[in-house]
């Protein structure tokens, strides 16, 4: 078996194809500074570099939370992924699939948690503008009455998710309309074809070194690094609107 598994060989993963599918198409090749294949295809498999210094979302989140966060739970996924791709190369190639349930389950752990984090780090950042504009603002006034109404939604939607996980502003190709998701654990509660276009990670390791256990604090000064030029772009680029 090769030593290494192309970004090809991964999209076929069973269990793992939807999440990576998104992944391939909501992020850009330059969102991180990341290594690419011969056809400039983001290497999914490979941790990329943040987009920013690691103390440039203080005061919001510390440098320490953000080195921690990306370099070892973003990693791990990361990580996960590939020992999970792995393991279903050598099911495939032994025709034994005695545990493909475990696999399968791992795979949509660690690749909703890859998928996750690629658009939670490149979505915020040390300049943030206040409020979408453009077409995203037009299109939150027509699903949500007004910005302020949206940010009300998603802030309790984030601040109440049931353990560990996420919320989600997400565009819904089926009805053509934004939606907002509570993800808990991250790979449950999904919604088929929804594409993520901006998250806020409310597990523990995002925030609990400055807030400990005060999520609803962390969850209003996020709204201060969200960077909405990038949620329009993602928006406008790889949503049919």
């Amino acid at each position: 078996m090769p030593s290494e598994i192309t970004r090809r060989e991964a999209l076929s993963g069973a269990g793992v194809g939807a999440a990576l599918g998104v992944l391939s198409t909501i992020l850009p090749g330059s969102a991180f500074a990341a290594g690419k294949s011969e056809d400039n295809a983001v290497d999914l498999l490979k941790l990329p570099a943040l987009p920013y210094p690691d103390d440039a979302l203080e005061p919001v989140i510390d440098k320490e939370t953000v080195k921690i966060h990306h370099g070892k739970h973003f990693a791990g996924y990361i990580a996960g992924l590939n020992k999970n791709l792995e393991a279903l190369a050598k099911a495939r190639e032994s025709g034994k699939f005695d545990d493909i349930k475990c696999i399968s389950k791992d795979l949509a752990f660690n690749a909703s948690g890859v998928v996750l984090h690629w658009i939670y780090f490149s979505t915020i950042g040390p300049v943030s503008s206040k409020a979408p504009t453009g077409k995203l603002l037009e299109l939150i006034n027509r699903d949500f009455g007004s910005f302020e109404t949206f940010w009300k939604q998603f802030a309790a939607a984030t601040k109440t998710v049931e353990a560990s996980g996420w919320g989600v502003l997400a565009w819904e190709p089926f009805s053509k309309k934004l939606m907002i998701m509570q993800a808990e654990k991250h790979q449950n509660l999904t919604s088929w074809g929804a594409m993520p276009l901006m998250v806020c990670d409310v597990w523990e390791h995002a925030y609990y070194l400055k807030y400990q256990n005060r999520r609803p604090e962390y969850v209003d000064n996020f709204a201060k690094i969200i960077n909405w030029p990038k949620v329009e772009e993602r928006l406008v680029t790889y949503c049919s609107i």
